[in-house]
């Protein structure tokens, strides 16, 4: 996953690649990030927690419960802690 242009210069790690694909380049092999994870760490980069802004009062934008999602700490320069 090659990071967009208007995220470098926030907290993201410049040239950082993240993950490897097929020989092809059709599938990731390596290190996948799904799109509620990305939204998960552009999430945590603005200052919000995904787990705790909800609609609906039980359900989160990137539905941790069913996806499994994560802030992709790997791509940033502070990784956040784990509580």
């Amino acid at each position: 996953m090659r990071l967009p242009p208007w995220s470098l210069g926030r907290g993201f790690k410049a040239g950082h690649i993240h993950g490897a694909t097929d020989e092809i380049g059709y599938r990731a092999v390596e290190g996948r990030v799904g799109v509620n994870d990305f939204l998960a760490t552009i999430m945590h980069q603005v200052g919000l927690n995904h787990n705790r802004l909800t609609y609906n009062i039980e359900e989160t934008l990137t539905d941790k419960k069913v996806t499994d999602s994560r802030v992709v700490g790997e791509i940033l320069i502070q990784p956040p802690e784990i509580a």
